[in-house]
């Protein structure tokens, strides 16, 4: 990538389940709070992307019920320890786990977590899922209607 800024398209799982949780992982170097999500890969849908990240992050398959907003900027801008700059544009998805149960890779994600609203003030997120929260507008929490949803749904998945 070298040292430019560089755009790159992302996604980010907002996975909700029958009560209302939001589905987080705790991100491994940094130890903060974060939603699901990475960048879309090279002829890679962002629905595919998404649910790709959902399983290698957390165990779970899911089924996408909307685009929840997209969100970029300022905030959204990152450098790495490498020297990297990136700048992201990601596409935010309400989503349900379909299967699986949720667990961390031991990898990218040590811990996962069903949060509640209350939760999620308290949690110490990343600053990048400060400004997705920022950006996909209060109240934040699952779409009128989608709670508990149990149609079946979405993208077509071939986890990586």
């Amino acid at each position: 990538m070298g040292h430019e800024l560089v755009l790159l398209p992302a996604v980010a799982a907002f996975p909700w389940d029958q009560h209302g949780r939001l589905l987080l992982v705790r991100e491994a170097h940094s130890g903060l709070w974060q939603t699901i999500g990475g960048a879309v890969e090279p002829d890679e849908s962002p629905a595919d992307a998404v649910v790709r990240e959902a399983h290698e992050e957390a165990g779970v398959m899911l089924g996408l019920d909307r685009i929840r907003g997209v969100a970029g900027g300022p905030g959204f801008r990152l450098a790495y320890p490498n020297g990297d700059l990136v700048s992201y544009v990601s596409i935010m998805f309400d989503a349900r786990v379909l299967s699986g149960t949720p667990r961390a890779d031991g990898e990218e994600t040590t811990e996962v977590a069903w949060c509640t609203a209350a939760q999620l003030a308290e949690l110490p997120l990343t600053p990048f899922t400060v400004e997705l929260f920022a950006a996909a507008g209060p109240p934040l929490g699952p779409p009128l209607g989608t709670a508990g949803a149990t149609h079946a749904a979405a993208a077509s998945q071939r986890p990586s």
